[in-house]
């Protein structure tokens, strides 16, 4: 039996701890990209600036290909002031990820939360199992 795709922040100390699930590893992955995001933004007001970034992401472990996509939406923020409003996440032919990520001026967000400074190793955890798959992941803010 799978579950349906999903995110939620929790509690954590002075950090922030997001938690995905989907049917599907890309989709888990979509789905912690979306989390991060709606956890110090509302995009709901920004436009989309018609950019779409590629990113491919080579082959590794699970969860180094989940920190390398998080590592590329705080970066994407800090360098270009780029938010993501769109992730797209395929598996790539060699087991890697092809992430196509659509961006927006993250000025026309309304700021909900601390910015995300990096993603943090800690109790990081990401993999399958009957339901699907599941990640949770430490953001430092």
């Amino acid at each position: 039996m799978s579950r349906a795709s999903g995110h939620r922040d929790v509690p954590h100390a002075a950090d922030l701890r997001i938690e995905a699930w989907a049917p599907t590893r890309e989709r888990c992955v979509a789905e912690a990209v979306a989390g991060l995001v709606e956890s110090f933004a509302d995009v709901s007001g920004v436009r989309p600036s018609g950019d779409i970034l590629r990113v491919d992401v080579p082959p590794g472990p699970d969860a180094d290909l989940l920190v390398a996509v998080l590592d590329e939406v705080v970066y994407r923020l800090d360098a270009d002031g780029a938010l993501v409003l769109d992730a797209e996440i395929t598996g790539a032919p060699d087991g890697g990820l092809t992430v196509r990520l659509a961006t927006g001026d993250a000025a026309e967000a309304v700021g909900t939360g601390a910015v995300p400074k990096a993603v943090s190793l800690h109790e990081l955890r990401f993999g399958r199992d009957a339901r699907g798959w599941s990640c949770a992941v430490t953001i430092d803010v």
